[in-house]
């Protein structure tokens, strides 16, 4: 019964964002070739361009910082908006038909913005620097069209952080594939590596809850290294491949030893947490993260730089240590005007200059990874740390397709990886069919089923 629920549940959500995306999409596929119509000064201003950026106060300050030296140098206003809230506000500002100028968010967002209309195509030759941008980074802007819809910005991909003063002090190597993780993460949760004589640390720290897609965002790099694929081309679509026997090898892995195997490999409420308040590894009582370089600068000032390390990801039983990769773009809104305003300042973003500035800085960093093939992460922030970053980005990493609308695809894998997850006692396979039946709904839905 729980399980039929939770499939009709998963039903229900999928014609909700349906019907959500259809209204949108009828605000703006009108809009894209008249304008905004909005009125307002900033729109009537040809030298202010209107930037949004998914930034909280701290990320903020750095992008205020660079968009300080872009108008420098050029001269080009930037009216700074950081939203955190960012798709919300974006419908809203749609509904109206005034879409801000500029736009850098999550690059697995491209599909859903463009399918309801909200950006305009971008040529990469029009934008000065195009050249310096690997084919790889620019892959993950072209829509199911073959035209571009961004500009890759920065690029970033999973690394394992690992507590090397505990790990030492237990006498344990550096894990290389899933049976050391889980080694490490036993020791760490069960002999007392903080020396404090109580049982209070665990193994490692996991943002499994369902909002916002997080378990699966986290739980991506476990399915690659398994040998899954979420969704498998198929000529001009897609088919779903939850189904299948390496799917079911490895959720069921990942359900018995780490959330339904010995106390403390996780912590206790990693069912619930989102990255925001999961901060036992910051806060000292867990002892591995696989988690963003974002959080390098965090856990430095939290820990010290020399109480932990930056891995490469273990190697799971397909033979491969490949983690999800994702970064930033940045969009230019579906609207007329500003084109050459826009592009000067896209192209200011991805030089050496803007990169830097991004990259370094007494906040934190809006460049992780730079897109501009002439800098070198590690080089540029004086830091080995990241070239571990680096090379993991252009070596072993996998990116979640960006030309479908992927926000329901992760996040219907969530609900179900959660809800497995969850109930211990649940059967694997049905829930993964389930999933799998879901999945193909949400292709279905935009026609992509194949």
């Amino acid at each position: 019964m729980r399980d039929r629920r939770r499939c009709i549940a998963m039903r229900l959500r999928r014609v909700h964002r349906l019907a959500a995306t259809l209204t949108v999409s009828g605000l703006l596929f009108g809009t894209a070739a008249c304008g905004s119509g909005s009125g307002s000064a900033r729109a009537g201003d040809p030298n202010t361009l209107e930037v949004w950026t998914r930034s909280d106060p701290e990320s903020a300050q750095t992008y205020d910082r660079v968009f300080a030296a872009f108008t420098k140098k050029t001269g080009i206003k930037v009216d700074h908006q950081p939203v955190m809230n960012f798709d919300q506000q974006l419908q809203s500002r749609a509904s109206v038909k005034d879409l801000p100028d500029v736009m850098i968010n999550d690059t697995a967002l491209m599909g859903s913005y463009q399918a309801q209309g909200l950006l305009k195509p971008i040529t990469p030759a029009s934008i000065s620097g195009h050249d310096e941008i690997t084919a790889k980074s620019w892959s993950s802007t072209v829509g199911l069209d073959g035209k571009h819809y961004g500009i890759p910005y920065s690029r970033q991909a999973m690394t394992l952080f690992v507590r090397k003063d505990w790990r030492e002090k237990l006498g344990l190597p550096q894990p290389k594939t899933w049976q050391d993780t889980l080694a490490l993460a036993k020791a760490f949760a069960g002999r007392d590596p903080d020396g404090d004589g109580k049982k209070n640390t665990y193994g490692m720290v996991v943002p499994g809850s369902a909002q916002n897609g997080y378990v699966a965002w986290w739980g991506a790099s476990y399915l690659w290294q398994g040998g899954v694929q979420i969704l498998r081309k198929e000529g001009s679509g897609y088919r779903p491949a939850m189904d299948s026997a390496a799917a079911l090898r490895t959720v069921t892995w990942m359900k018995k030893n780490l959330f339904c195997g010995d106390n403390g490999v996780i912590q206790p409420s990693a069912l619930t947490s989102v990255t925001a308040n999961t901060t036992n590894f910051q806060d000292g009582n867990a002892g591995m993260y696989l988690t963003g370089p974002y959080n390098i600068s965090t856990f430095d000032k939290a820990l010290g730089k020399d109480k932990y390390e930056v891995l490469p990801a273990p190697s799971g039983p397909a033979g491969n240590n490949d983690v999800l990769a994702d970064g930033e773009n940045i969009y230019f809104g579906a609207r007329t005007g500003k084109a050459k305003q826009e592009q000067t300042l896209a192209a200011f973003l991805v030089s050496p200059e803007g990169q830097e500035l991004a990259m370094t800085g007494d906040h934190q960093p809006v460049v992780r990874i730079p897109v501009n093939s002439t800098l070198d992460a590690a080089k540029v922030r004086d830091d080995p740390r990241w070239s571990v970053v680096q090379k993991a980005y252009e070596t072993a990493s996998v990116q979640f397709p960006n030309a479908p609308n992927f926000a329901p695809i992760k996040q219907d894998t969530a609900d179900a990886l959660n809800a497995i997850f969850t109930y211990c006692g649940s059967d694997v396979s049905s829930g993964l069919k389930e999933l799998n039946d879901t999945l193909a709904g949400d292709l279905k839905d935009q026609d992509l089923l194949k």
